[in-house]
């Protein structure tokens, strides 16, 4: 038998190999974009949490010039304000300023807003100041709660809220009777007044300073000094024989019958009055 030359080996080869064929890419079927269309029309936007008017698509805040934005978190509280809503009243955003916990004596909660004085031009007042307070009770979350809100206009102030054993005024320093409490929670705001500029009160609307609730059985003033307005509200339970009579702290800003608000909900546990 003769040898096979190299030529004819290589020949042989040719034959028994599968050959490849290229094809253009632009005869290659598009399946990429529409499966990413797909997808992309089965996912949709939240909307921002307890705002009934606003669009989803509507989740943005706008930044208040110079101060922390508050950012989305949950469905934001009632107000309790008795007004009807209006076509365009919306939430912008709501967050959990503080959680449930004790701001006992020296542990006091503490929240910062940096704002640029003046926060607005005259003659609107250079501070944030104090709208209307509203109070309410909501025996039916869980938890159960009594609630005082105070809210401002031009943004949030920064404050402080802690359990205290007497109620001080601002500035005179004398004591501030609330009889039918039995615990006192003190609320400071700082960068904030409750007077126009004017001199007068910038308070429109306040429940009368006897509230009733469990939890809440009142509040009063402490004075509007400064830059710092305080409130005292009466706790229904000593805080030293039951420290566990808990707070919590919403902010919420909206837009309520034209006015853009700055809302500070303070809660108080109602769970042992249940």
């Amino acid at each position: 038998m003769r040898p096979r030359s190299a030529r004819s080996g290589a020949r042989l080869a040719e034959q028994v190999a599968p050959r490849r064929v290229l094809v253009p890419l632009a005869l290659l079927p598009v399946v990429v974009v529409p499966v990413v269309l797909a997808l992309a029309a089965c996912t949709t936007q939240a909307p921002i949490p307890g705002d009934t008017h606003a669009s989803p698509t509507s989740t943005a805040s706008p930044t208040t010039p110079g101060s922390s934005t508050p950012t989305p978190t949950t469905t934001p509280p009632p107000d309790d304000e008795p007004a009807p809503p209006d076509d365009g009243d919306r939430v912008i955003s709501s967050r959990i300023a503080k959680d449930w916990g004790w701001p006992g004596p020296g542990e006091p909660y503490r929240v910062a807003h940096e704002n640029e004085v003046p926060i607005a031009p005259p003659p609107a007042p250079p501070l944030p100041y104090l709208y209307s307070i509203a109070a309410g009770a909501h025996p039916s979350d869980n938890p159960p709660y009594n609630q005082l809100s105070f809210r401002f206009q031009n943004g949030f102030p920064s404050y402080d809220i802690e359990y205290v054993p007497k109620l001080i005024a601002d500035g005179s320093g004398a004591n501030i009777p609330m009889p039918g409490t039995n615990a006192i929670l003190r609320v400071v705001f700082r960068q904030a007044q409750a007077h126009l500029e004017n001199g007068t009160s910038s308070i429109v609307s306040a429940p009368a300073p006897v509230i009733g609730y469990p939890a809440i059985t009142r509040y009063a003033s402490g004075g509007d000094f400064e830059g710092y307005v305080s409130y005292g509200i009466g706790v229904g339970r000593p805080a030293d024989t039951n420290p566990q009579t808990r707070v919590r702290v919403y902010e919420v800003e909206k837009i309520e019958l034209g006015r853009h608000l700055y809302v500070v909900a303070i809660q108080i546990d109602a769970t042992p009055w249940r």
